[in-house]
């Protein structure tokens, strides 16, 4: 040996005693007919694969691909499964070289060579994964620093040394002390665990909110409940992964009591308040509602600490779910109720106003959106003004009058052209002026 590993700097000395290992792996092969055979049979193995997978990829591609337009589970099944077809390759290769193994040890009674070569076709598998089919941002940083080192270190035959130096190497805080794998497995747990906690909450948030028999509050108030079990479980699954027993968790519970009780008790008040809205019912997405403070939109969107509005002009307001509970709110479209309206309008006196009220709820009833029922338009009056004879004509409507809806404006015009076909005068306002010449001292 040219050099002595004990004269490298510690950090250095473990790699090097690494790759001298590899080197000396590396020579019995070369110098070893066993080795030679097998290297043999691993090239076999992937040009069978290659083969192979020329053939029945295009015919697993045409036989998964559906139908333009087509839906239904086997359809979904389909299309999943052809996301996994670049894996032909490496999948056959490992498994052919599995098969191979099992031969060589038989005849040899070993198979370092060809155990290497299945565990890099693993790695490739591993590597296509990554790189060609996971598109979740987070899997795809997941799989890339986490899952390619996994298997890179697998493929070597270093893994298990590595663990068992992750096992010795501890860290302390204070009376606690933990080993950097304990970290490791639970930071890999902790990020499988609660992504799949967040995809499983997208997926039977869909599936409840298409439930269109269930009331909307009842949709609301399932979802919320299923988001909290889903990553409730994750969490408890968590501590048991990285083996904290949960009774430990005593005193971090007492701690968030007491927090909620001081520091976070609005915050607590209002998931408190958003539980009591979706059993309520009182108010759910598509309804329209009025603030205490004048503010009006459409609910758009629930949480679990605030409702969030959409204004006429498009302006998003975030009202916490407690001023639902404490303050006035008025709910002006409770899921699809009829609403009432009224035009004001006003008669010259020279009208005949015993005719007036019959000429506009006939008017007003030929509007296609007007209702018989709870009661048909009605023309009452209202007061002797200045310029003339006040009406106002009310009216009810299955919907809001808003930008999309503009009931009042078409009942405007409809009482305009009514009152102008019957010649009847709309006042204004009319001033009389007097000029008066001073009188010139005598």
């Amino acid at each position: 040996m040219l050099f002595d590993p004990a004269s490298l700097p510690p950090a250095l000395q473990p790699v090097v005693g690494y790759a001298l290992q590899g080197l000396d792996i590396a020579k019995a092969w070369l110098t070893s007919p066993a080795a030679w055979s097998q290297f043999g049979l691993l090239a076999a193995s992937f040009v069978l694969a290659l083969l192979l997978t020329r053939q029945l990829k295009p015919l697993l591609t045409g036989w998964l691909t559906p139908a333009e337009g087509k839906r239904g589970l086997l359809t979904t099944i389909r299309r999943f499964a052809l996301i996994f077809v670049p894996l032909l390759l490496p999948v056959l290769a490992f498994a052919f070289t599995a098969i191979g193994e099992q031969a060589t040890r038989a005849l040899f009674g070993s198979g370092a060579v060809i155990a290497f070569g299945k565990r890099l076709f693993l790695f490739l598998a591993a590597r296509i994964l990554v790189h060609e089919i996971v598109t979740d941002g987070f899997l795809k940083v997941l799989g890339r620093f986490i899952l390619l080192p996994i298997m890179a270190l697998y493929a070597v035959g270093f893994l298990d040394d590595s663990i068992a130096e992750l096992n010795e190497m501890t860290i302390a805080l204070g009376n606690i002390e933990f080993t950097v794998m304990s970290v490791i497995r639970g930071v890999i747990a902790g990020s499988i665990l609660f992504w799949l906690g967040r995809w499983s909450n997208t997926q039977t948030g869909t599936f409840i909110n298409n439930q269109q028999e269930m009331p909307p509050a009842t949709r609301q108030l399932a979802s919320k409940a299923a988001e909290i079990a889903i990553f409730g479980i994750a969490f408890l699954l968590l501590m048991n992964i990285m083996g904290i027993p949960l009774t430990s968790l005593a005193v971090l519970s007492g701690a968030i009591g007491v927090g909620l009780g001081f520091g976070l008790q609005k915050i607590a008040s209002n998931y408190i308040s958003g539980v009591i809205l979706l059993l309520e019912g009182q108010a759910t997405v598509g309804d329209f509602v009025e603030l205490d403070n004048g503010e009006a939109g459409t609910i758009v969107q629930t949480t679990a600490r605030a409702m969030i509005l959409e204004t006429f002009d498009g302006r998003w307001v975030v009202v916490p779910n407690e001023d639902f509970i404490t303050t006035r709110i008025v709910n002006y479209s409770d899921q699809g109720s009829a609403n009432r309206y009224e035009v004001p309008f006003s008669v010259s006196y020279d009208t005949d106003i015993n005719l007036v009220p019959d000429i506009i709820e006939r008017a007003v009833a030929t509007h296609p959106d007007v209702l018989d029922d709870p009661f048909p338009p009605d023309c009452e009056w209202r007061a002797f003004g200045d310029s003339g004879i006040e009406f106002a004509v009310e009216f009810w409507v299955n919907g809001l009058d808003d930008g999309k809806n503009k009931y009042s404006s078409d009942v405007g015009f409809l009482i305009w052209n009514a009152l102008k076909e019957h010649d009847i005068e709309i006042p204004y306002p009319r001033r009389v002026v007097e000029l008066r010449k001073a009188e010139d001292d005598a």
